[in-house]
């Protein structure tokens, strides 16, 4: 098996050579957005320190990129890997633009290369047990779909990342940071496609102190000297949402929610029974019911469909969580390479499931802008 190199070294690049090591994929080596940050990264991971990506994608070794580098890179970097013959796992948003995005899907298929965003929530355990029910017809017609994601690390105006500039991350950031994460797993749970929205949204701090040097993900603030900068990206905002099949919906997204460290929720109605998840309590699924007891379904194997239980590598009661589904997302992505059969139905968020969600992001943006409802393809 050819390995993988991982571009970039911030909060979550680590986070993926953990997982490519538990499933036994080679990681070939690591690059930072410096040659000093790819030394500390490379020796704090044991491996080769890339000086350039273009040493990367000519390492003979490399058969696959793992994209983990700011936003406005995944276009330029995804490009350069597939025209080398790579293989892409590209963390989300695949790209600023959904027209950057539509290049990447039609280079993938032109290059017949598997291509993946990393849309990792999908791969908990109960998250596949709640699509394979109501998929199976559990829950009936699906009338209502609603949630929220929420989170804390950008609650003060003292706090900053690359994350909230437009010119780095995209003009929309809670929503395309966080809120696409929730938009996928619903429509990917539900099979039902997002065909309209009404967004409002709102930037809480217009202005923020970035440090004088850049700061890591989740880092958190510190006492180094600041310097003002202007934001026009989202700190929160809510969605309206009209699903193919006629179902409604809505969710709430926020970066400025004091306590909710990461905090995803959903929440699914049918005309027989309803389920619910969320992300800080990932091993239980809800399960509601009008004429007998609402019930809570553990994530044990021996309980869950057989879809459900290919991802539990642990028995009932030993706890699996995020980074384990990291490891399930990339499982699917090599076991499909592996496999050599590229025109089959991929096991993963395709690059084409990642054009969606900027589809998406830009429907949103356009209706809070023009406050109305926007069908998408409009």
């Amino acid at each position: 098996m050819k390995g993988a190199a991982v571009i970039g070294t911030g909060f979550i690049g680590p986070i993926h050579v953990e997982a490519l090591r538990r499933l036994g994929v080679p990681v070939t080596g690591v690059l930072a957005g410096s040659a000093d940050g790819t030394e500390r990264a490379a020796r704090a991971l044991g491996l080769r320190a890339y000086r350039n990506y273009e040493e990367a994608l000519g390492d003979p070794a490399v058969g696959s990129v793992h994209i983990t580098t700011p936003n406005r890179l995944h276009l330029p970097m995804a490009r350069a890997a597939l025209l080398a013959g790579k293989h892409v796992m590209c963390e989300k948003p695949l790209a600023t633009s959904a027209a950057d995005a539509a290049e990447l899907v039609a280079l993938a298929r032109r290059a017949r290369r598997a291509a993946a965003v990393t849309y990792n929530v999908r791969f908990y355990p109960l998250v596949r047990e709640a699509r394979e029910r109501i998929s199976g017809g559990d829950l009936g017609d699906v009338v209502s779909v609603f949630g929220s994601y929420v989170q804390d690390w950008l609650l003060y105006p003292t706090d900053y990342n690359w994350r909230v500039l437009a010119d780095e991350g995209g003009p929309l950031r809670a929503v395309a940071d966080i809120g696409t994460h929730w938009l996928d797993l619903v429509q990917h749970v539900t099979g039902r496609a997002v065909r309209a929205v009404c967004a409002d949204l709102a930037t809480v701090f217009p202005e923020r102190r970035r440090p004088r040097g850049e700061v890591r993900t989740f880092a958190g603030g510190g006492d180094q000297a600041t310097e003002p900068v202007a934001i026009s990206t989202d700190d929160l905002g809510a969605v309206l949402l009209r699903f193919e099949g006629g179902a409604r919906g809505c969710v709430w997204v926020s970066q400025v929610t004091a306590g909710r460290k990461n905090c995803l929720r959903f929440e699914i109605g049918g005309t027989r029974s309803a389920l619910a998840w969320d992300s800080e309590a990932p091993e239980s699924l809800w399960l509601g019911r009008r004429e007998r007891p609402n019930r809570v379904l553990a994530r044990d194997p021996s309980l869950l469909s057989p879809g459900a239980r290919a991802l539990c590598a642990t028995p009932g009661g030993h706890a699996e969580g995020f980074a384990d589904t990291f490891k399930q997302c990339f499982r699917a992505f090599y076991d499909f390479i592996a496999a050599g059969d590229l025109d089959a139905a991929p096991p993963f968020p395709t690059f084409a499931d990642g054009h969606h969600e900027l589809l998406l992001c830009a429907a949103i943006l356009r209706s809070h802008r023009e406050r109305r409802w926007v069908e998408m393809g409009e």
